[in-house]
């Protein structure tokens, strides 16, 4: 496993509440971004997630990442909480065990509906991007790349201060 998911990672993940988009690419590299509400973490680390329909571009697409080893990434929001997760498509699951229990899992949740496969994606890379851990972060990295604005309005909220 590349990188291990924290626990807040996973109840983030878990939360009905919190938005999640998959982000793959076209063969030729043209980006598809969705909202995919059926991803997860498995009890092995992985993102897992149920692709409902066979013929989807979502689902060729990994097809394609998972032959060529080409990163996906997922991006989950959840109040002012965000994060991308990128990965590398790892196994497709098309029938076993854990396609059972994913297709009784859809039964259940979403009703009559076919599952096409379950997709486990090992996560590579994690990266907060809530909004103001990122630009602390950002204004820390290029210190030096503020508008001229903040720099007069700091300056003149210091000489009122006193």
């Amino acid at each position: 496993m590349a990188i291990q998911l924290s626990e807040e990672i996973i109840k983030l993940l878990d939360d009905p509440e919190t938005r999640k988009v998959l982000a793959t690419t076209y063969r030729v590299g043209n980006p598809d971004v969705v909202f995919k509400g059926s991803i997860r973490v498995n009890e092995d680390g992985y993102l897992e997630y149920l692709e409902l329909i066979e013929s989807s571009q979502t689902n060729r697409n990994m097809v394609n990442s998972i032959w060529f080893r080409k990163s996906v990434a997922v991006a989950v929001l959840n109040g002012g909480v965000s994060y991308q997760i990128k990965g590398i498509p790892y196994r497709s699951i098309i029938a076993g065990r854990e396609f059972e229990r994913a297709y009784q899992w859809t039964q259940k949740h979403l009703g009559s509906i076919d599952l096409s496969a379950v997709w486990l994606i090992e996560p590579t890379e994690l990266r907060e991007e809530s909004f103001e851990k990122r630009r602390a972060e950002e204004e820390e990295k290029h210190p030096i790349l503020k508008h001229l604005d903040r720099l007069v309005i700091n300056e003149n909220e210091q000489k009122h201060r006193g």
